[in-house]
């Protein structure tokens, strides 16, 4: 989640429930995530001990229409590509925090009426989908009944904390597109629209190419674990 995420400050959208769908989703859990533990390893063989697969499976409770929409397909793709996107924002599940510490006072966007109280450089990009901006760290607290406002370290130190932030983000945020990520798999709009969402400001419409091929190969790989097909429309 990089510095354009301003852009889209005022697309924010706190997710409000489950989305609709042709199949009712149930509350996922280790024992029914289409991701095993052993695949997830398989995917983040280098990734960092603080992404713990437990910590994955803990989060979905919050976000019960996350990878149970829709088909066996269509749960494995959503899956692929919310893993794919986590590998290339944190180097496979290797970082915490967002490794260009130059960008750490760039993320306070003063016009919020609450501000920045943990401090003008204090918001920027942790844990899988480097959630940044002090908008998103209150919209993800707000939530999930967190004060990430006041405490958004809790995204680098608390693993259950991290990995909501990320599923929040995956399918309560428009970002810098009109539809949530969550929402892109499960309609059939195409992995590529998920890259719209988390960082079409930057990527899309031919501003990084190398950067979109990079997604879109991490989830062709991810995809291949799952034994899924990818689907179409991969690219932005």
């Amino acid at each position: 989640m990089k510095l354009s995420r301003v852009l889209r400050a005022a697309v924010i959208a706190v997710f409000a429930g489950a989305v609709a769908a042709t199949v009712a989703p149930v509350t996922a859990s280790a024992a029914t995530f289409v991701v095993s533990e052993s695949q997830f390893k398989q995917m983040f063989p280098s990734r960092n001990s603080f992404y713990t697969y437990s910590g994955l499976t803990s989060a979905m409770s919050a976000f019960p229409a996350f990878a149970t929409t829709g088909s066996d397909t269509v749960k494995k793709q959503e899956a692929a590509a919310f893993l794919a996107n986590v590998s290339h924002e944190t180097g496979g599940l290797v970082y915490i925090r967002e490794t260009n510490t130059a960008n750490y006072p760039h993320y306070c966007d003063t016009s919020q009426s609450y501000g920045c109280p943990a401090g003008t450089a204090a918001y920027y990009g942790r844990g899988p989908l480097q959630l940044s901006w002090n908008f998103d760290y209150k919209a993800a607290g707000d939530f999930l009944k967190i004060d990430l406002l006041h405490s958004p370290d809790l995204v680098a130190t608390n693993a259950t904390v991290s990995w909501k932030s990320a599923l929040w983000f995956w399918n309560g945020s428009k970002g810098a597109s009109t539809i949530t990520s969550h929402g892109a798999i499960i309609y059939g709009k195409g992995f590529g629209q998920t890259i719209r969402t988390i960082n079409g400001a930057v990527e899309c419409d031919g501003k990084a190419p190398a950067q979109v091929q990079h997604r879109v190969d991490l989830y062709k790989k991810f995809a291949g674990v799952l034994g899924v097909s990818p689907g179409g429309n991969l690219t932005c």
